[in-house]
Protein backbone atom coordinates (compact mmCIF):
# COMPACT_ATOMS: atom_id res chain seq x y z
CA UNK A 1 0.00 0.00 0.00
CA UNK A 2 3.13 2.39 0.49
CA UNK A 3 4.87 1.60 -3.07
CA UNK A 4 5.64 4.80 -5.32
CA UNK A 5 3.12 2.45 -7.66
CA UNK A 6 0.41 3.34 -5.24
CA UNK A 7 1.03 7.41 -6.11
CA UNK A 8 -0.67 6.90 -9.72
CA UNK A 9 -4.14 5.25 -8.21
CA UNK A 10 -4.05 8.23 -5.57
CA UNK A 11 -7.11 10.55 -6.42
CA UNK A 12 -7.38 11.99 -2.77
CA UNK A 13 -4.46 12.63 -0.60
CA UNK A 14 -5.14 14.02 3.34
CA UNK A 15 -1.80 15.32 4.70
CA UNK A 16 -0.99 16.14 8.38
CA UNK A 17 0.84 18.45 8.55
CA UNK A 18 4.09 19.42 11.14
CA UNK A 19 7.44 20.93 11.85
CA UNK A 20 9.74 18.35 10.29
CA UNK A 21 7.23 14.88 9.28
CA UNK A 22 4.31 14.81 7.51
CA UNK A 23 1.78 11.78 7.45
CA UNK A 24 0.01 11.21 4.56
CA UNK A 25 -2.89 8.83 3.06
CA UNK A 26 -4.33 8.52 0.10
CA UNK A 27 -7.61 7.19 -1.44
CA UNK A 28 -8.20 5.89 -5.14
CA UNK A 29 -11.47 6.72 -6.86
CA UNK A 30 -13.68 4.64 -4.56
CA UNK A 31 -12.04 5.93 -1.67
CA UNK A 32 -10.03 2.57 -0.46
CA UNK A 33 -6.73 3.68 0.74
CA UNK A 34 -4.03 3.27 -1.77
CA UNK A 35 -1.01 5.08 0.39
CA UNK A 36 0.15 5.68 4.01
CA UNK A 37 3.32 7.43 4.13
CA UNK A 38 5.42 9.55 6.87
CA UNK A 39 7.89 11.56 4.86
CA UNK A 40 10.23 14.64 5.35
CA UNK A 41 9.54 17.84 4.05
CA UNK A 42 11.87 17.87 1.05
CA UNK A 43 10.86 13.95 0.27
CA UNK A 44 7.12 15.63 0.55
CA UNK A 45 7.88 17.56 -2.12
CA UNK A 46 9.54 15.40 -4.12
CA UNK A 47 6.84 13.15 -4.07
CA UNK A 48 4.11 15.32 -4.70
CA UNK A 49 6.17 17.21 -7.69
CA UNK A 50 6.03 12.91 -9.66
CA UNK A 51 2.51 12.54 -8.62
CA UNK A 52 -0.10 12.71 -11.18
CA UNK A 53 -2.59 15.66 -10.37
CA UNK A 54 -5.26 15.05 -7.27
CA UNK A 55 -7.22 16.41 -4.53
CA UNK A 56 -4.71 17.22 -1.34
CA UNK A 57 -6.41 18.11 1.79
CA UNK A 58 -4.63 19.52 5.04
CA UNK A 59 -5.90 21.24 8.53
CA UNK A 60 -5.87 25.07 8.20
CA UNK A 61 -2.84 25.44 10.41
CA UNK A 62 0.45 26.39 10.62
CA UNK A 63 2.31 26.22 7.18
CA UNK A 64 -0.60 25.42 5.56
CA UNK A 65 -0.89 27.98 3.33
CA UNK A 66 2.53 27.66 2.31
CA UNK A 67 2.18 24.28 1.32
CA UNK A 68 -1.22 24.58 -0.60
CA UNK A 69 0.27 27.25 -2.68
CA UNK A 70 3.44 24.77 -3.12
CA UNK A 71 1.45 21.99 -3.96
CA UNK A 72 -0.55 24.31 -6.26
CA UNK A 73 2.16 24.74 -8.17
CA UNK A 74 2.79 21.41 -9.10
CA UNK A 75 -0.85 21.01 -10.87
CA UNK A 76 -3.06 19.57 -7.80
CA UNK A 77 -6.52 20.69 -6.09
CA UNK A 78 -5.57 21.67 -2.78
CA UNK A 79 -8.53 21.95 0.09
CA UNK A 80 -7.91 23.75 3.39
CA UNK A 81 -9.96 22.58 6.45
CA UNK A 82 -10.36 23.87 9.53
CA UNK A 83 -9.55 21.71 12.25
CA UNK A 84 -12.89 21.47 13.92
CA UNK A 85 -14.40 20.32 10.47
CA UNK A 86 -11.84 17.38 10.88
CA UNK A 87 -12.24 16.33 14.03
CA UNK A 88 -15.59 14.25 13.83
CA UNK A 89 -13.85 12.08 11.16
CA UNK A 90 -11.00 10.80 13.71
CA UNK A 91 -12.00 7.49 13.95
CA UNK A 92 -9.76 6.14 17.09
CA UNK A 93 -6.98 7.51 19.31
CA UNK A 94 -5.98 10.66 17.82
CA UNK A 95 -2.31 9.91 15.95
CA UNK A 96 -0.45 12.01 13.44
CA UNK A 97 -1.93 8.93 10.73
CA UNK A 98 -5.06 9.17 12.01
CA UNK A 99 -5.50 12.59 11.63
CA UNK A 100 -4.41 12.30 8.07
CA UNK A 101 -6.84 9.33 7.57
CA UNK A 102 -9.78 11.70 9.05
CA UNK A 103 -7.99 14.56 6.42
CA UNK A 104 -8.73 12.71 3.63
CA UNK A 105 -12.59 11.55 4.62
CA UNK A 106 -13.44 14.82 5.89
CA UNK A 107 -12.22 16.50 2.22
CA UNK A 108 -14.66 14.04 0.24
CA UNK A 109 -18.07 14.81 1.97
CA UNK A 110 -20.64 16.83 0.22
CA UNK A 111 -20.83 20.56 1.96
CA UNK A 112 -17.59 20.66 3.54
CA UNK A 113 -16.48 23.82 4.12
CA UNK A 114 -13.25 25.07 3.35
CA UNK A 115 -10.61 27.76 4.30
CA UNK A 116 -9.42 30.06 1.38
CA UNK A 117 -5.50 29.47 0.63
CA UNK A 118 -3.79 32.75 1.48
CA UNK A 119 -1.31 34.72 -1.30
CA UNK A 120 1.69 35.66 0.30
CA UNK A 121 0.55 38.91 -0.01
CA UNK A 122 -2.28 38.41 2.62
CA UNK A 123 0.08 36.42 4.65
CA UNK A 124 1.97 39.53 4.66
CA UNK A 125 -0.52 41.75 6.17
CA UNK A 126 -1.62 39.29 8.15
CA UNK A 127 2.16 38.99 9.67
CA UNK A 128 1.87 42.77 10.11
CA UNK A 129 -1.45 42.56 12.54
CA UNK A 130 -0.55 39.93 14.52
CA UNK A 131 3.39 41.48 15.20
CA UNK A 132 1.55 44.52 15.77
CA UNK A 133 -0.62 43.38 18.47
CA UNK A 134 2.13 41.17 19.97
CA UNK A 135 4.17 44.78 20.44
CA UNK A 136 1.66 46.39 21.71
CA UNK A 137 0.28 43.90 24.14
CA UNK A 138 3.92 43.84 25.49
CA UNK A 139 3.57 47.71 25.68
CA UNK A 140 0.48 47.27 27.83
CA UNK A 141 2.39 44.90 30.18
CA UNK A 142 5.10 47.02 30.39
CA UNK A 143 3.13 49.99 31.48
CA UNK A 144 1.44 47.74 34.10
CA UNK A 145 4.53 46.51 35.56
CA UNK A 146 5.98 49.41 35.76
CA UNK A 147 2.63 50.85 38.10
CA UNK A 148 2.95 47.92 40.25
CA UNK A 149 6.44 48.13 40.76
CA UNK A 150 6.16 51.72 41.73
CA UNK A 151 3.05 50.85 44.01
CA UNK A 152 5.44 48.56 45.75
CA UNK A 153 7.48 51.81 46.90
CA UNK A 154 4.29 53.44 47.66
CA UNK A 155 4.18 55.98 44.23
CA UNK A 156 0.99 55.49 42.44
CA UNK A 157 0.37 56.61 38.82
CA UNK A 158 -2.61 56.37 37.51
CA UNK A 159 -3.82 53.60 35.06
CA UNK A 160 -2.85 54.40 30.79
CA UNK A 161 0.18 54.65 29.24
CA UNK A 162 0.34 57.95 29.00
CA UNK A 163 0.27 58.89 32.81
CA UNK A 164 3.21 56.52 32.81
CA UNK A 165 5.15 58.83 30.50
CA UNK A 166 4.07 61.78 31.51
CA UNK A 167 5.59 60.95 35.23
CA UNK A 168 7.83 58.29 35.28
CA UNK A 169 11.11 61.23 34.50
CA UNK A 170 9.47 63.37 37.39
CA UNK A 171 9.72 60.15 39.93
CA UNK A 172 13.04 59.39 38.29
CA UNK A 173 14.30 62.80 39.53
CA UNK A 174 12.97 63.24 42.56
CA UNK A 175 15.62 62.46 45.19
CA UNK A 176 13.42 62.49 47.93
CA UNK A 177 11.02 59.49 47.11
CA UNK A 178 13.36 56.98 48.77
CA UNK A 179 14.05 55.18 45.53
CA UNK A 180 17.67 53.50 45.47
CA UNK A 181 20.28 53.88 42.57
CA UNK A 182 19.69 50.27 41.41
CA UNK A 183 15.71 50.56 41.04
CA UNK A 184 16.04 53.93 39.67
CA UNK A 185 18.29 52.40 36.59
CA UNK A 186 15.86 49.76 36.38
CA UNK A 187 12.98 51.98 35.97
CA UNK A 188 15.54 54.16 33.68
CA UNK A 189 15.93 51.10 31.38
CA UNK A 190 11.76 50.25 31.72
CA UNK A 191 11.25 53.88 30.43
CA UNK A 192 13.34 54.06 27.79
CA UNK A 193 11.95 51.00 26.38
CA UNK A 194 8.42 52.20 26.40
Amino acid sequence: MSGINATETVKVIGIDLAKSSFHLHGADATGNAVLRKKLSGEKLKSLMVNMPPCLVAMEACGSAHYWARTFQGYGHEVRLIAPQFVKPYVKSNKTDSVDAEAICEAVQRPGMRFVAIKETAQQDIQSLHRIRSLVVGNRTAQVNQTRGLLLEYGIKIPQGRRHVRAQLPGILEDGENGLNPLFRELLQGLYDEL
